[in-house]
């Protein structure tokens, strides 16, 4: 018998999960641990919430979850409540897949002003993540400024301009619907380094910005490359920039119609936040492109900012006794393999790059490497004490340990708890959710 540890409950710690499985069979006992009583990772806190299509790859997860050789580990923190190293002691092998959760710093004079957010936060908020759940973002001002070019950005640009009526079917948490609906945001300005050619939008999520009621996107026709130009794109940026077309051909009779304007900066790099106490701009430096990197001109200009939100990556958070790459911000690893018995998987391995289901052959990837190293020697022969062993810890430790079992039980009380139309009211408090699990 193989006794697995994976640390972290989302898309990249279940496809892990999945692939032991099936390579080991019945051979294998996995234990899923998770600092939160409740599983999924970015599938609950991370994914838009009007975005429930996506959500629904927790059935997968869930079907996995359900099986006798998988055990979820909720409410138990790695690095805090139990170390790596005493889980090396019981698991044959262990998986960091902790993701990215942390915001990226922007680097820049002014980013610690109020109103100034990560989107880590600014996305965990409306997510009812119990870290963000108190953020409460003054949303008062006129102009908010979101720097970035990719999904993570659209989902934020895209949030704050809808109409509450616009978020029916969605799980956002009561705090951030009435927050939004209350808000007096008239001007979403997303700024990007580089030009339309480097976004990192997909064409989907990009559309839906000129789906929305109440607001219109506006994209200067100068800011375009030449036509001919999108043949050498690869096909999903060729289709996002045809979408930026299709928003710079549109009249402005139709724009003028809506109350909110999403405005695309292209070719601008922030270089300082304004404000006293509180920012109230944001300057920015033009920038060329020299060999597809975005340079600075020595062009400055400023825009108005009464909210900003960095939308410009993300980075694993360091355990104590792991090799930690600090420029890359994730762990140091060979192809998944940190030390031996340890290893990483998803962003944690990687950085934040791909979509959800790039964690899937890399979750299968990392099996492999277990099995090439059980093969050579390197894992011994097994006979660890795994779950049982876990067991016996936590309860010499007084863990409050959550099982699946008791995330159903949250689940079911959050479906109760739904606003009409609504999948669920999530839990944003800890405690609460213990308590609902009984």
């Amino acid at each position: 018998m193989r006794h697995i540890a994976i640390i972290g409950s989302g898309p990249a710690g279940y496809y892990t999960a999945e692939a032991a499985q099936k390579q080991f069979g019945e051979d294998v006992r996995v234990d899923i641990f998770d600092k939160l009583p409740v599983p999924y990772g970015l599938i609950r806190t991370g994914v838009a919430p009007d975005h429930q299509s996506i959500k629904g790859v927790a059935r997968r997860y869930e079907k996995t979850a359900l099986t006798d050789n998988v055990r979820f580990v909720g409410n138990v923190a790695v690095g805090k409540d139990v170390s790596v190293a005493e889980l090396q002691e019981l698991y044959d092998a262990v998986v960091l897949a902790t993701g990215a959760p942390c915001d990226r710093d922007l680097g820049i004079p002014g980013e610690n002003l109020d109103n100034v957010f990560g989107s880590a936060a600014f996305v965990g908020w409306y997510n009812g993540h119990p870290q963000f759940a108190d953020l409460d973002p003054d949303l008062s001002g006129g102009t908010a400024v979101v720097i970035g070019m990719g999904n993570v950005a659209l989902d934020v640009a895209r949030l704050l301009a809808k109409k509450d009526c616009e978020f029916d079917g969605s799980d956002i948490v009561s705090h951030a619907l009435e927050a939004l609906c209350a808000s007096k945001i008239e001007r979403v300005i997303l700024l990007g380094r580089r030009g339309p050619h480097q976004i990192m939008m997909t064409p989907k999520e990009l559309g839906e910005l000129g789906q929305l009621e109440n607001a219109a996107p506006h994209v200067d026709k100068a800011d375009l490359p030449d036509p001919e130009e999108d043949a050498f794109l690869e096909p999903g940026l060729r289709k996002s920039v045809a979408v930026l077309r299709e928003f710079a051909a549109t009249p402005e009779h139709i724009r003028a119609e809506k109350r909110i304007a999403l405005e695309f900066a292209f070719m601008v790099r922030p270089k300082a936040l304004i404000g006293e106490g509180k920012v109230t701009g944001i300057e920015v430096e033009r920038t060329e492109l020299v060999k597809g990197r975005a340079v600075g001109t020595g062009e400055f200009r400023r825009f108005p900012a009464d909210l900003v939100v960095s939308c410009i990556g993300y980075r694993t958070l360091p355990i104590p006794g792991v090799p930690f790459d600090e420029r890359a911000g994730r762990f140091a690893n060979d192809e998944g393999r940190i030390l031996p018995g340890l290893y990483c998987v998803g962003w944690a391995r990687r950085g934040p790059s791909g979509t959800i289901g790039t964690n899937k052959p890399d979750g299968f990837g990392v099996v492999d490497k277990i099995v090439e190293d059980i093969a050579g020697g390197t894992l011994g022969r097994g006979g660890k004490q795994g779950r049982e062993g876990f067991d016996a810890l936590a309860a010499e430790k007084g863990l409050e340990v959550v099982t699946f079992r008791d995330w159903k039980k949250i689940e079911e009380a959050e479906a109760k708890a739904a606003r009409e139309g609504a999948p669920r009211e999530k839990f944003v408090d800890i405690e609460a959710m213990i308590r609902a699990a009984g």
